[in-house]
């Protein structure tokens, strides 16, 4: 490790700036939005304004003396950026006062770098190449970026405030760091990540033996998340986060294997969903293992295709849990119909043609033919049937019964955002032949005019038209 990370208190001093152009600019935005004292001494090596154009705030000195004779008295550190020769005279000035100075892109005349930054806040993450790659610590940054929760740095600020208060009232060291541990990983956590700040207040003050809080076994926990349609990318940092802390996995038959290898290989993973026409354990038996297991002090997650709460019964297995007193959190996911509209490029709604859009299941015949179809006549509707497959003729039937035209463009969308993702299309009156095209779901009906703008459909508008041009060549 040739260059050793550290945090300058920026408010020990100011930090000089020397240079013109975009590249000083962007190391002024830098130090602004870190609240530094900055004096800026602009050279006229590279094409900028003029210094009159710019505004000075009480936080940015324009200097209008020479950087090469100034004094450097309680300058904390010297930038030098599009300066050319310049720079490189004022570096060896900071140099032989023992000024730490960095010229960008000069690691000859530097004696820190800057790294690539993740800030959060309280929370700042640096990463740095020792000047090598810029841009392999860019990467890094990204990945880490994605990873930090959002308002890690609120949790931060969280314990800052509540540390002195707590330490005093808990004396040994392990105990300490043992309540922390318990604050970060736990509920009171989960309520700062939320944004719900007050109420994380509020449970840490309902604490009134801390460091019994910290001998405790930890409480259990379930957090309901959602897949998916089936492309791992498409899942959230959050429900990320959800797997990799997870204790163990409840999760559906939808659930892709690429999404069941984002889990912790150590944690138990147990199948508890069911396709049609295939048994499974039930649902009240499902609500009992997530009770069961958060009971017990793990943290559960119950990981369901789609989103939680659109047809996935996460409703139901939230009522059980609220009376069962146990904590829980929803991670929301992409559903069928969101994920097949951006893959196959079906506008669920369109200006003047698309101006509602209803989510219906229909996953036996005998739930198709119960449905009031009267409602689903319009035709500046679009109709998203989930698990239609098998009730394709009962679907066609009632629409056409209630008045729907027979032409209503139809398309089904089979294993969306997967590799093996298919579409086939047509219209509403071929609609039980079009799902036996297809070979397997899990699949979603989209009903309405929107679907002649999708891709599938285009392109199959170019076949014929290319079709019919050949039929009449010949």
């Amino acid at each position: 490790m040739r260059f050793l990370p550290v945090f300058l208190d920026l408010r020990t001093g100011p930090v000089v700036l020397v240079g013109n152009g975009e590249l000083a600019r962007a190391k002024l935005r830098l130090l602004s939005a870190a609240g530094a004292r900055v004096r800026w001494y602009l050279t006229h090596e590279a094409e900028s304004p003029e210094p009159a154009s710019l505004t000075p705030s009480s936080d940015i000195e324009i200097a209008s003396r020479d950087p090469l004779t100034d004094s450097l008295d309680g300058v904390i550190a010297v930038l030098c950026a599009g300066a050319g020769d310049v720079g490189v005279a004022v570096a060896a000035r900071a140099r032989a006062a023992g000024i730490p100075v960095n010229v960008m892109d000069d690691l000859e005349h530097s004696t820190f770098i800057f790294p690539a930054i993740v800030d959060r806040g309280d929370v700042v993450v640096a990463v740095g190449t020792s000047g090598s790659s810029p841009v392999v610590a860019r990467r890094i940054r990204e990945k880490i970026e994605a990873l930090l929760p959002a308002r890690i740095g609120d949790l931060a600020g969280f314990i800052g405030r509540w540390r002195k208060t707590i330490h005093r009232r808990i004396t040994q060291q392990p105990l300490r760091r043992r309540f922390w541990e318990r604050i970060v990983d736990g509920p009171i956590g989960e309520l700062v990540l939320a944004g719900k700040t007050d109420a994380a207040e509020a449970a840490l003050t309902r604490i009134d033996d801390a460091a019994t809080f910290a001998g405790e076994s930890d409480p259990g926990f379930v957090t309901l998340v959602g897949a998916g349609p089936g492309d791992p990318d498409l899942l959230t940092i959050k429900a990320l986060r959800a797997l990799q802390d997870a204790d163990v996995v409840f999760y559906d038959e939808l659930v892709s294997p690429e999404i069941l290898d984002r889990i912790r290989r150590d944690t138990p993973r147990i199948a508890v969903g069911r396709r049609v026409g295939r048994p499974g354990i039930g649902q009240d038996a499902i609500n009992a293992l997530l009770i069961e297991a958060a009971k017990s002090g793990q943290r559960a997650v119950r990981l369901k295709g789609g989103d939680p709460l659109v047809f996935g019964r996460g409703g139901e297995e939230v009522e059980a849990l609220r009376a069962a007193g146990i904590p829980y959190s929803i991670v929301p996911g992409i559903t069928a119909a969101v994920g097949a509209s951006a893959q196959f490029e079906v506008p669920l709604t369109f200006r003047e043609a698309a101006l509602r859009v209803t989510f219906l299941t229909a996953h036996k015949a005998r739930d198709a033919e119960a449905v009031d179809w009267s409602t689903l006549t319009d035709e500046k509707m679009t109709i998203a049937v989930y698990m239609g497959i098998t009730a394709a003729p009962s679907v066609r039937a009632g629409l056409l019964r209630a008045g729907r035209s027979p032409q209503t463009p139809v398309g089904i969308f089979a294993r969306v955002t997967r590799a093996d993702a298919r579409a086939v299309v047509g219209v509403l009156d071929d609609l039980p032949a079009l799902a036996a095209a297809l070979e397997t779901g899990p699949a979603i009906l989209i009903i309405g005019d929107v679907v002649a703008h999708s891709l599938p459909w285009q392109s199959a508008a170019l076949s014929s038209l290319a079709s019919n041009l050949l039929m009449a060549a010949e």
